[in-house]
């Protein structure tokens, strides 16, 4: 930052993560990261690295390169592309509204990672930045784990930014907003199902019980969606995916209630992903794929994933206003030149004259 030059803002956008490719070494390269982070598998470290490392990492990889396959684009990873793509398309509706504010995104694993956006940050002169998880509903093992990664990198950084941290936004009007809008959007487009099904990621239960707010969030934001969308309580669910290792998880489990629904007589489910607000391996392959033949095999007739919200106008508004908000009380607006250039020369004159 040179000297009479304007502080900068910029907002890093945060995601999970993704391997660089659908291949067994960079999915274990991945999921040592992942799974090596203690937020996320609160096992004592010594027990949990011999079954990471001696186990897992042994056999996981090849099985979920193989899923990986099965979504990978011609571009790359869809959760980076999608994640990458609302990095610009905020950072375009925020310059079109008229604020100065430079977008990265980053991924808590994989790259580009945290301490890699914020060094582009402060490369390009930021020294306040909002850092937003693209997590609606808060758990220490995403929202928490995003906080660990900045906090790990200003140990090493002689100027720390200005932070701002957004912890949650699970009942925001606009982004409840944008899920609605999503469903209807399919409903005009496909028709309504029996019922709506909501698939939130999974937790071990003992997250509840030590006090993680995660559960209530997510049953908060499904009454609120289906407040905007007029269900009663028999017309939707709420249930919980990706279940890993023997531990209890938050119940009921998605595809097992599937199941039950096909088996109890209901014909047709539409399931949205509320948690993921972008596409990736969870929706496309747990859902689009597993959970929907687990649905036609028990004898239910038609299943209808509702893609995340990637990058529909409704989302990057919401988006929007979340940063906004945010951001309040730090100037954003783009500086007129002129009097940016005349700041300047007012600077230099003083330092000539010091």
């Amino acid at each position: 930052m040179r000297h009479g030059e304007p502080a900068r803002v910029g907002i890093l956008l945060v995601n999970l993560g993704t391997p660089d490719a659908p291949t067994a070494a960079a999915v274990r390269r991945y999921l040592a990261q992942f799974l090596g982070d203690p937020r996320v598998v609160e096992i004592p470290r010594p027990l949990w690295r011999l079954v990471l490392h001696g186990v897992i990492l042994r056999v996981r990889p090849a099985r979920s390169a193989r899923k990986y396959a099965g979504i990978w684009t011609p571009e790359g990873s869809p959760l980076a592309l999608w994640t990458d793509k609302q990095a610009k398309l905020l950072a375009g509706w925020l310059g079109q509204a008229g604020h100065r504010v430079r977008v990265r995104a980053a991924m808590r694993y994989g790259r580009p990672g945290i301490a890699e956006g914020l060094d582009a940050l402060r490369a390009e002169g930021v020294t306040r930045v909002l850092v937003l998880p693209l997590y609606p509903q808060y758990a220490a093992a995403t929202t928490g784990s995003v906080f660990d990664a900045v906090a790990a990198w200003g140990q090493h950084a002689r100027r720390v930014p200005e932070l701002r941290f957004v912890h949650e936004y699970h009942g925001e009007p606009a982004y409840i907003d944008a899920l609605a809008a999503r469903v209807r959007a399919h409903w005009q487009a496909e028709g309504r199902g029996d019922l709506l099904l909501m698939s939130f990621h999974g937790l071990p239960q003992r997250t509840l019980e030590l006090g993680d707010p995660y559960h209530c969030a997510c049953h908060e934001t499904a009454r609120l969606l289906a407040e905007a969308l007029g269900l009663k309580a028999e017309h939707y669910r709420v249930t919980f995916q990706s279940r890993f290792g023997r531990a209890r998880w938050l119940q009921p489990a998605t595809e097992a209630t599937l199941v039950e629904l096909a088996r109890g007589g209901t014909a047709r489910v539409d399931v949205i992903c509320p948690g993921f607000v972008a596409d990736c391996l969870e929706t496309l392959d747990e859902i689009a794929r597993e959970a929907r033949a687990a649905f036609l095999q028990a004898g239910g007739r038609e299943f209808h994933y509702l893609s995340a919200l990637n990058d529909r106008p409704e989302w990057i508004d919401a988006l929007r206003r979340i940063a906004l908000r945010h951001l309040q009380g730090w100037d954003t607006a783009a500086p007129d030149e002129a009097a940016l250039q005349a700041q300047r020369a007012r600077a230099l004159a003083l330092g000539a004259r010091d």
